[in-house]
């Protein structure tokens, strides 16, 4: 049995939903991150296996795919930044109890 197309979509899919779970559940901002980090992996296994079974000569997926891994290092950084920022003023990292703008 080959591995088509359908079973990287399926795959992505179940990433991403796992990744939406995880966001949308998790009060704990590292979590969040993680999950935001799998829906972004699942986009770029979209990417590449679209490349590959659509235009396999043509480099697009690969490159997109480097710009979005690119795009994560840097929401990485800031988010893990402004994690720490929250966590050095409020001594907790659990979004419900950030709330610094509610003056």
């Amino acid at each position: 049995m080959a591995v088509g197309l359908a079973h990287f979509l399926v795959v992505s899919a179940l990433l991403f939903c796992l990744g939406l779970y995880g966001v949308l559940t998790r009060r704990n901002a590292v979590a969040i991150l993680m999950g935001i980090e799998l829906m972004l992996n699942a986009a770029n296994i979209n990417l590449v296996a679209f490349n590959k079974y659509v235009a396999p000569a043509a480099l697009n997926g690969q490159v997109f795919t480097l710009v979005v891994i690119t795009l994560a290092a840097c929401e990485v950084g800031v988010g893990l930044a402004l994690v720490m920022a929250a966590y050095r003023n409020l001594e907790t990292v659990q979004v419900d109890r950030i709330n610094m703008l509610k003056w």
